[in-house]
Protein backbone atom coordinates (compact mmCIF):
# COMPACT_ATOMS: atom_id res chain seq x y z
CA UNK A 1 0.00 0.00 0.00
CA UNK A 2 1.22 3.97 -0.70
CA UNK A 3 2.71 5.11 2.37
CA UNK A 4 3.21 8.41 1.07
CA UNK A 5 1.27 11.25 2.29
CA UNK A 6 -0.01 14.88 0.75
CA UNK A 7 1.39 17.72 2.88
CA UNK A 8 -0.33 21.23 2.31
CA UNK A 9 0.57 24.79 3.26
CA UNK A 10 -2.18 28.02 3.11
CA UNK A 11 -0.21 29.79 0.31
CA UNK A 12 -3.07 32.58 -0.85
CA UNK A 13 -5.23 32.47 -4.47
CA UNK A 14 -4.56 29.95 -6.72
CA UNK A 15 -4.27 31.49 -10.25
CA UNK A 16 -3.52 29.71 -13.83
CA UNK A 17 -4.94 27.05 -15.88
CA UNK A 18 -5.41 23.81 -15.20
CA UNK A 19 -6.68 20.68 -17.87
CA UNK A 20 -9.52 18.68 -16.77
CA UNK A 21 -8.80 14.92 -17.29
CA UNK A 22 -11.32 12.01 -18.51
CA UNK A 23 -13.98 11.02 -16.16
CA UNK A 24 -13.28 8.07 -13.83
CA UNK A 25 -16.61 7.38 -13.52
CA UNK A 26 -16.56 6.62 -17.36
CA UNK A 27 -13.37 5.59 -18.64
CA UNK A 28 -13.64 2.26 -16.56
CA UNK A 29 -17.26 1.04 -17.94
CA UNK A 30 -15.83 2.27 -21.68
CA UNK A 31 -13.10 -0.37 -20.71
CA UNK A 32 -15.67 -2.86 -19.92
CA UNK A 33 -17.31 -2.31 -22.93
CA UNK A 34 -14.40 -3.26 -25.13
CA UNK A 35 -15.57 -6.64 -24.24
CA UNK A 36 -18.62 -6.72 -26.87
CA UNK A 37 -16.70 -6.75 -29.74
CA UNK A 38 -13.17 -8.41 -31.17
CA UNK A 39 -10.28 -5.94 -32.48
CA UNK A 40 -8.63 -2.87 -31.80
CA UNK A 41 -10.28 0.22 -29.50
CA UNK A 42 -8.44 3.06 -28.71
CA UNK A 43 -9.72 5.89 -25.97
CA UNK A 44 -8.34 9.08 -25.51
CA UNK A 45 -8.69 11.61 -22.61
CA UNK A 46 -7.78 8.94 -20.50
CA UNK A 47 -6.97 9.50 -16.63
CA UNK A 48 -3.61 8.54 -15.94
CA UNK A 49 -5.12 6.74 -12.22
CA UNK A 50 -5.00 3.93 -9.75
CA UNK A 51 -8.19 2.24 -10.94
CA UNK A 52 -7.51 2.38 -15.20
CA UNK A 53 -4.34 -0.22 -13.98
CA UNK A 54 -6.50 -2.28 -11.95
CA UNK A 55 -9.48 -2.55 -14.74
CA UNK A 56 -7.02 -2.73 -17.28
CA UNK A 57 -5.31 -6.21 -14.90
CA UNK A 58 -8.90 -7.63 -14.57
CA UNK A 59 -9.49 -6.80 -17.97
CA UNK A 60 -5.99 -8.70 -18.88
CA UNK A 61 -7.39 -12.08 -16.87
CA UNK A 62 -10.28 -12.28 -18.74
CA UNK A 63 -9.33 -11.76 -22.33
CA UNK A 64 -8.88 -7.87 -23.80
CA UNK A 65 -5.18 -6.54 -23.10
CA UNK A 66 -4.77 -2.96 -22.22
CA UNK A 67 -1.66 -0.53 -23.30
CA UNK A 68 -0.94 2.98 -22.80
CA UNK A 69 0.23 4.56 -25.66
CA UNK A 70 0.43 8.02 -24.78
CA UNK A 71 -0.14 10.10 -21.97
CA UNK A 72 -3.96 9.99 -22.43
CA UNK A 73 -4.47 7.35 -24.67
CA UNK A 74 -5.41 3.88 -24.44
CA UNK A 75 -5.61 0.77 -26.72
CA UNK A 76 -7.84 -2.17 -25.71
CA UNK A 77 -6.97 -5.23 -27.91
CA UNK A 78 -9.82 -8.14 -27.98
CA UNK A 79 -8.55 -10.98 -29.99
CA UNK A 80 -11.98 -12.94 -29.23
CA UNK A 81 -9.77 -15.26 -26.56
CA UNK A 82 -12.56 -14.49 -23.70
CA UNK A 83 -13.13 -15.85 -20.23
CA UNK A 84 -15.91 -15.30 -18.43
CA UNK A 85 -14.72 -15.78 -15.46
CA UNK A 86 -13.36 -12.65 -13.17
CA UNK A 87 -10.52 -13.55 -10.14
CA UNK A 88 -11.37 -12.99 -6.94
CA UNK A 89 -7.92 -11.19 -6.02
CA UNK A 90 -8.84 -8.53 -9.14
CA UNK A 91 -12.99 -8.13 -8.69
CA UNK A 92 -12.54 -7.06 -4.82
CA UNK A 93 -10.13 -4.24 -5.66
CA UNK A 94 -12.59 -2.30 -7.87
CA UNK A 95 -16.39 -1.84 -7.86
CA UNK A 96 -16.15 -0.80 -11.58
CA UNK A 97 -15.48 -4.87 -12.11
CA UNK A 98 -19.25 -5.63 -11.92
CA UNK A 99 -19.70 -3.39 -15.47
CA UNK A 100 -18.36 -6.61 -16.85
CA UNK A 101 -21.11 -8.39 -15.82
CA UNK A 102 -23.73 -7.14 -19.10
CA UNK A 103 -21.04 -7.50 -21.67
CA UNK A 104 -20.20 -10.70 -21.13
CA UNK A 105 -23.47 -12.01 -20.23
CA UNK A 106 -24.79 -10.75 -23.41
CA UNK A 107 -22.42 -11.74 -25.97
CA UNK A 108 -21.30 -14.99 -24.55
CA UNK A 109 -23.91 -16.47 -22.07
CA UNK A 110 -22.17 -16.78 -19.50
CA UNK A 111 -20.12 -15.10 -16.31
CA UNK A 112 -18.43 -16.05 -13.18
CA UNK A 113 -18.12 -12.94 -11.23
CA UNK A 114 -17.46 -12.25 -7.43
CA UNK A 115 -19.71 -9.82 -5.45
CA UNK A 116 -17.48 -6.43 -6.37
CA UNK A 117 -15.15 -4.32 -3.79
CA UNK A 118 -14.01 -0.69 -4.15
CA UNK A 119 -14.59 2.17 -1.67
CA UNK A 120 -16.55 0.70 1.82
CA UNK A 121 -18.65 3.45 2.55
CA UNK A 122 -22.15 1.44 2.85
CA UNK A 123 -23.95 -1.77 0.82
CA UNK A 124 -24.63 -1.20 -2.95
CA UNK A 125 -26.11 -4.02 -3.48
CA UNK A 126 -26.59 -5.28 -6.95
CA UNK A 127 -30.00 -6.40 -7.05
CA UNK A 128 -31.45 -4.02 -9.47
CA UNK A 129 -28.85 -5.40 -12.03
CA UNK A 130 -30.16 -8.98 -11.73
CA UNK A 131 -33.44 -8.41 -11.47
CA UNK A 132 -33.01 -6.56 -14.70
CA UNK A 133 -31.12 -9.35 -16.17
CA UNK A 134 -33.23 -11.68 -15.15
CA UNK A 135 -36.26 -10.00 -16.87
CA UNK A 136 -34.55 -10.60 -19.91
CA UNK A 137 -34.05 -13.97 -19.82
CA UNK A 138 -30.58 -14.70 -17.57
CA UNK A 139 -30.41 -17.22 -14.66
CA UNK A 140 -28.36 -16.54 -11.90
CA UNK A 141 -26.73 -18.42 -8.50
CA UNK A 142 -25.60 -16.78 -5.84
CA UNK A 143 -22.45 -19.08 -4.00
CA UNK A 144 -20.23 -18.37 -1.25
CA UNK A 145 -20.08 -14.48 -2.85
CA UNK A 146 -19.85 -15.53 -6.65
CA UNK A 147 -22.33 -14.61 -9.30
CA UNK A 148 -22.90 -17.52 -11.66
CA UNK A 149 -24.81 -16.27 -14.25
CA UNK A 150 -26.55 -18.03 -17.58
CA UNK A 151 -28.55 -16.87 -20.04
CA UNK A 152 -29.00 -18.68 -23.36
CA UNK A 153 -29.64 -15.79 -25.45
CA UNK A 154 -31.39 -12.91 -24.04
CA UNK A 155 -34.38 -11.43 -25.43
CA UNK A 156 -35.53 -7.57 -25.36
CA UNK A 157 -37.67 -6.85 -22.03
CA UNK A 158 -39.26 -3.79 -21.07
CA UNK A 159 -37.77 -2.62 -17.30
CA UNK A 160 -38.34 0.17 -15.19
CA UNK A 161 -36.13 0.91 -12.49
CA UNK A 162 -36.63 1.25 -8.82
CA UNK A 163 -34.19 3.77 -8.96
CA UNK A 164 -32.09 5.37 -11.72
CA UNK A 165 -28.70 3.71 -10.38
CA UNK A 166 -25.77 3.97 -12.98
CA UNK A 167 -24.50 0.66 -12.36
CA UNK A 168 -27.46 -1.17 -13.15
CA UNK A 169 -28.42 0.65 -15.84
CA UNK A 170 -24.67 0.27 -17.54
CA UNK A 171 -25.06 -3.36 -17.00
CA UNK A 172 -28.55 -3.70 -18.62
CA UNK A 173 -27.49 -1.33 -21.69
CA UNK A 174 -24.38 -3.18 -22.71
CA UNK A 175 -26.71 -6.37 -21.84
CA UNK A 176 -29.22 -5.65 -24.20
CA UNK A 177 -27.06 -4.30 -27.25
CA UNK A 178 -27.07 -8.38 -27.98
CA UNK A 179 -30.27 -9.23 -26.62
CA UNK A 180 -33.13 -10.41 -29.18
CA UNK A 181 -35.70 -7.94 -30.37
CA UNK A 182 -36.09 -4.30 -28.20
CA UNK A 183 -35.11 -3.44 -24.48
CA UNK A 184 -36.70 -0.26 -22.97
CA UNK A 185 -35.02 1.12 -19.68
CA UNK A 186 -37.17 2.83 -17.79
CA UNK A 187 -36.27 5.17 -14.80
CA UNK A 188 -32.40 4.90 -16.45
CA UNK A 189 -30.10 6.85 -15.00
CA UNK A 190 -28.97 10.34 -16.64
CA UNK A 191 -25.44 10.86 -15.70
CA UNK A 192 -23.02 12.50 -18.52
CA UNK A 193 -21.23 9.32 -18.09
CA UNK A 194 -24.06 7.00 -19.06
CA UNK A 195 -24.42 9.01 -22.26
CA UNK A 196 -20.91 8.50 -22.77
CA UNK A 197 -21.15 4.63 -22.74
CA UNK A 198 -24.18 5.16 -25.10
CA UNK A 199 -22.37 6.86 -27.36
CA UNK A 200 -19.31 4.58 -27.89
CA UNK A 201 -21.59 1.77 -28.25
CA UNK A 202 -23.28 3.71 -31.23
CA UNK A 203 -19.61 3.94 -32.70
CA UNK A 204 -19.30 0.01 -31.88
CA UNK A 205 -22.62 -0.18 -33.96
CA UNK A 206 -25.18 -0.93 -31.57
CA UNK A 207 -28.65 1.01 -31.72
CA UNK A 208 -29.47 3.30 -28.74
CA UNK A 209 -32.36 5.64 -28.46
CA UNK A 210 -33.61 8.43 -26.18
CA UNK A 211 -29.46 9.05 -25.26
CA UNK A 212 -28.87 11.75 -22.10
CA UNK A 213 -33.33 11.07 -21.05
CA UNK A 214 -34.46 8.83 -18.75
CA UNK A 215 -36.02 6.06 -21.31
CA UNK A 216 -33.25 4.23 -23.22
CA UNK A 217 -34.29 2.23 -26.18
CA UNK A 218 -32.36 -0.35 -27.48
CA UNK A 219 -32.51 -2.78 -30.55
CA UNK A 220 -30.45 -6.02 -30.31
CA UNK A 221 -27.83 -7.02 -32.66
CA UNK A 222 -26.94 -10.30 -33.35
CA UNK A 223 -23.39 -11.23 -31.54
CA UNK A 224 -20.71 -10.46 -33.74
CA UNK A 225 -22.18 -7.54 -35.38
CA UNK A 226 -20.10 -4.87 -32.97
CA UNK A 227 -17.08 -3.75 -34.62
CA UNK A 228 -14.18 -2.29 -32.15
CA UNK A 229 -14.41 1.70 -32.10
CA UNK A 230 -12.24 4.97 -31.18
CA UNK A 231 -13.79 6.93 -28.55
CA UNK A 232 -12.68 10.07 -26.62
CA UNK A 233 -13.90 10.03 -22.91
CA UNK A 234 -15.87 12.76 -21.45
CA UNK A 235 -14.20 15.08 -18.61
CA UNK A 236 -14.42 14.44 -15.04
CA UNK A 237 -16.80 16.46 -13.83
CA UNK A 238 -15.60 15.40 -10.23
CA UNK A 239 -12.33 16.44 -10.49
CA UNK A 240 -13.52 19.92 -12.20
CA UNK A 241 -15.99 20.75 -8.87
CA UNK A 242 -12.37 20.09 -6.94
CA UNK A 243 -10.99 22.85 -8.46
CA UNK A 244 -13.70 24.60 -8.26
CA UNK A 245 -13.99 23.96 -4.32
CA UNK A 246 -9.92 25.11 -4.50
CA UNK A 247 -10.57 28.19 -5.68
CA UNK A 248 -13.61 28.59 -3.38
CA UNK A 249 -11.56 28.24 -0.31
CA UNK A 250 -8.57 29.98 -1.46
CA UNK A 251 -9.92 32.71 -3.51
CA UNK A 252 -7.72 33.56 -6.87
CA UNK A 253 -8.79 32.99 -10.71
CA UNK A 254 -8.25 29.50 -12.54
CA UNK A 255 -9.48 28.09 -15.19
CA UNK A 256 -10.41 24.96 -15.98
CA UNK A 257 -9.57 23.85 -19.41
CA UNK A 258 -12.36 21.33 -20.84
CA UNK A 259 -14.43 21.25 -18.07
CA UNK A 260 -18.05 21.21 -18.96
CA UNK A 261 -20.67 22.98 -17.80
CA UNK A 262 -23.78 21.32 -19.32
CA UNK A 263 -22.87 18.70 -16.87
CA UNK A 264 -22.05 20.59 -13.64
CA UNK A 265 -25.66 23.08 -14.05
CA UNK A 266 -27.56 22.11 -10.75
CA UNK A 267 -23.79 22.20 -8.92
CA UNK A 268 -22.42 25.51 -10.19
CA UNK A 269 -26.14 26.97 -9.69
CA UNK A 270 -25.24 26.07 -5.79
CA UNK A 271 -21.69 27.07 -6.08
CA UNK A 272 -22.78 30.81 -7.70
CA UNK A 273 -25.38 30.50 -4.47
CA UNK A 274 -22.30 30.34 -2.41
CA UNK A 275 -20.45 33.43 -3.82
CA UNK A 276 -18.02 32.33 -6.55
CA UNK A 277 -18.22 33.69 -9.97
CA UNK A 278 -18.02 31.47 -12.59
CA UNK A 279 -18.34 31.66 -16.47
CA UNK A 280 -18.21 29.51 -19.77
CA UNK A 281 -15.12 29.85 -22.19
CA UNK A 282 -14.01 29.25 -25.39
CA UNK A 283 -16.14 27.16 -27.74
CA UNK A 284 -19.46 25.72 -27.63
CA UNK A 285 -21.70 24.92 -24.21
CA UNK A 286 -21.46 21.46 -25.62
CA UNK A 287 -17.54 21.07 -25.19
CA UNK A 288 -17.61 20.56 -29.52
CA UNK A 289 -14.37 22.86 -28.83
CA UNK A 290 -12.16 21.30 -26.96
CA UNK A 291 -10.46 24.88 -25.96
CA UNK A 292 -13.46 25.82 -23.83
CA UNK A 293 -14.35 25.06 -20.42
CA UNK A 294 -14.88 27.31 -16.95
CA UNK A 295 -12.96 30.30 -15.38
CA UNK A 296 -13.75 30.71 -12.02
CA UNK A 297 -12.84 33.58 -9.38
CA UNK A 298 -13.27 34.27 -5.70
CA UNK A 299 -13.20 36.93 -3.65
CA UNK A 300 -14.06 37.17 0.67
CA UNK A 301 -15.88 34.31 2.47
CA UNK A 302 -17.86 32.01 1.42
CA UNK A 303 -21.99 31.97 1.67
CA UNK A 304 -23.67 28.91 3.39
CA UNK A 305 -26.13 27.07 1.84
CA UNK A 306 -28.65 24.30 2.41
CA UNK A 307 -27.80 20.78 -0.12
CA UNK A 308 -29.18 17.89 -0.61
CA UNK A 309 -27.70 15.00 -2.50
CA UNK A 310 -30.09 13.72 -5.39
CA UNK A 311 -29.44 11.84 -8.75
CA UNK A 312 -28.47 13.34 -11.81
CA UNK A 313 -29.47 16.30 -12.89
CA UNK A 314 -29.31 16.83 -8.96
CA UNK A 315 -25.90 17.35 -6.59
CA UNK A 316 -24.14 13.77 -6.95
CA UNK A 317 -23.23 12.13 -3.44
CA UNK A 318 -19.49 12.41 -4.78
CA UNK A 319 -19.76 16.39 -4.99
CA UNK A 320 -20.52 16.57 -1.18
CA UNK A 321 -17.54 15.90 0.85
CA UNK A 322 -16.19 18.74 -1.44
CA UNK A 323 -19.34 21.29 -0.74
CA UNK A 324 -18.83 20.14 3.12
CA UNK A 325 -15.49 21.28 2.92
CA UNK A 326 -16.69 24.90 1.92
CA UNK A 327 -19.31 24.82 4.19
CA UNK A 328 -16.61 24.39 6.49
CA UNK A 329 -15.08 27.93 5.96
CA UNK A 330 -18.47 29.93 4.94
CA UNK A 331 -20.33 32.88 6.49
CA UNK A 332 -23.13 30.66 8.15
CA UNK A 333 -24.92 27.35 8.93
CA UNK A 334 -25.45 25.25 6.59
CA UNK A 335 -27.67 21.74 6.09
CA UNK A 336 -26.27 18.90 3.82
CA UNK A 337 -28.45 15.98 3.50
CA UNK A 338 -27.36 12.86 1.87
CA UNK A 339 -30.40 10.96 0.05
CA UNK A 340 -28.29 8.31 -2.40
CA UNK A 341 -26.10 6.30 -0.03
CA UNK A 342 -25.67 5.83 4.29
CA UNK A 343 -21.94 5.96 5.65
CA UNK A 344 -21.02 8.75 3.55
CA UNK A 345 -20.02 11.24 6.17
CA UNK A 346 -17.07 9.46 7.91
CA UNK A 347 -14.51 11.93 6.59
CA UNK A 348 -16.12 14.02 8.98
CA UNK A 349 -14.43 13.85 11.90
CA UNK A 350 -11.20 14.36 9.99
CA UNK A 351 -12.30 17.72 9.06
CA UNK A 352 -13.71 17.99 12.78
CA UNK A 353 -9.43 17.26 13.35
CA UNK A 354 -8.75 20.68 11.09
CA UNK A 355 -11.21 22.64 13.34
CA UNK A 356 -14.26 22.49 11.42
CA UNK A 357 -17.63 22.55 13.22
CA UNK A 358 -19.74 19.73 11.93
CA UNK A 359 -22.28 17.70 13.60
CA UNK A 360 -23.32 14.29 11.71
CA UNK A 361 -26.84 12.76 12.58
CA UNK A 362 -28.03 9.97 10.16
CA UNK A 363 -28.21 11.36 7.12
CA UNK A 364 -27.62 14.99 7.40
CA UNK A 365 -24.73 17.56 8.59
CA UNK A 366 -24.97 20.68 10.21
CA UNK A 367 -21.88 22.95 8.98
CA UNK A 368 -21.22 25.76 11.03
CA UNK A 369 -18.77 27.74 9.00
CA UNK A 370 -15.14 29.17 10.98
CA UNK A 371 -13.20 32.00 9.35
CA UNK A 372 -10.43 29.56 9.35
CA UNK A 373 -9.29 25.46 9.90
CA UNK A 374 -6.38 25.11 11.68
CA UNK A 375 -3.75 22.13 9.95
CA UNK A 376 -3.10 18.74 11.33
CA UNK A 377 -2.45 15.00 10.64
CA UNK A 378 -5.81 13.43 8.69
CA UNK A 379 -6.62 10.02 6.63
CA UNK A 380 -8.56 9.77 3.59
CA UNK A 381 -11.20 7.45 4.16
CA UNK A 382 -12.34 7.39 0.69
CA UNK A 383 -11.58 8.61 -3.06
CA UNK A 384 -13.44 12.00 -2.71
CA UNK A 385 -13.11 12.73 1.47
CA UNK A 386 -9.37 12.46 0.52
CA UNK A 387 -10.10 15.12 -2.58
CA UNK A 388 -11.75 17.28 -0.05
CA UNK A 389 -9.34 16.81 2.76
CA UNK A 390 -6.59 18.27 0.60
CA UNK A 391 -8.84 21.22 -0.30
CA UNK A 392 -9.75 21.54 3.41
CA UNK A 393 -5.99 21.83 3.89
CA UNK A 394 -5.43 25.13 1.64
CA UNK A 395 -7.71 26.97 3.82
CA UNK A 396 -6.13 25.48 6.99
CA UNK A 397 -3.22 27.68 8.98
CA UNK A 398 -0.17 25.69 9.55
CA UNK A 399 0.37 22.20 7.98
CA UNK A 400 -1.90 19.85 6.93
CA UNK A 401 -0.54 16.12 6.22
CA UNK A 402 -3.39 14.22 4.70
CA UNK A 403 -2.32 9.94 4.74
CA UNK A 404 -4.02 7.41 3.20
CA UNK A 405 -3.28 8.90 -0.71
CA UNK A 406 -3.25 5.60 -2.42
CA UNK A 407 -7.38 6.59 -2.22
CA UNK A 408 -6.57 9.88 -3.65
CA UNK A 409 -4.42 8.31 -6.21
CA UNK A 410 -7.62 6.01 -7.48
CA UNK A 411 -9.29 8.75 -9.07
CA UNK A 412 -7.33 11.67 -9.48
CA UNK A 413 -4.97 12.26 -12.20
CA UNK A 414 -1.53 14.20 -10.38
CA UNK A 415 -3.78 16.16 -7.83
CA UNK A 416 -0.52 17.41 -6.18
CA UNK A 417 1.29 18.68 -9.03
CA UNK A 418 -1.77 20.22 -10.81
CA UNK A 419 -2.88 22.44 -7.45
CA UNK A 420 0.99 22.96 -7.32
CA UNK A 421 0.77 24.53 -10.60
CA UNK A 422 -2.12 27.31 -9.78
CA UNK A 423 0.31 28.14 -7.06
CA UNK A 424 -1.02 25.34 -3.78
CA UNK A 425 2.19 25.15 -1.60
CA UNK A 426 1.88 21.39 -2.06
CA UNK A 427 3.79 18.27 -1.79
CA UNK A 428 4.14 14.47 -1.67
CA UNK A 429 5.96 12.84 1.04
CA UNK A 430 6.96 9.61 2.04
CA UNK A 431 5.27 9.06 5.49
CA UNK A 432 7.98 9.18 8.58
CA UNK A 433 9.42 5.30 9.57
Amino acid sequence: MNDERILIRRAGPLRGEVAIPGAKNSVLKLMAATLLADGTSTLTNVPDIVDVGIMGDLLAAIGVRSERVGPDTVRMVNDGNISPVAPYELVERIRASINVLGPLLGRFGRVSLSLPGGDDFGSRPIDMHLKGLEAMGATFELRHGVVEARAERLHGADITLDFPSVGATENILTAAVHAKGTTVIDNAAREPEIADLCNFLVAMGAHIGGIGSSTLVIEGVEPGQLHAADHQVVPDRIQAATYLAAVAVSGGEVVLRGARADHMEMLLRRFRDMGLSITTIGGALDGSDAGGGLAVWAEGRLRSIDVATLPYPGIATDYKPLIVTMLAVADGVGIVTENLYPGRFRYVEELQRLGADIRADGHHAVVRGVPQLSGAPVRAPDIRAGAALVVAGLAADGETSVAGVHHVDRGYDDLVGRLAALGADIERVDAPA
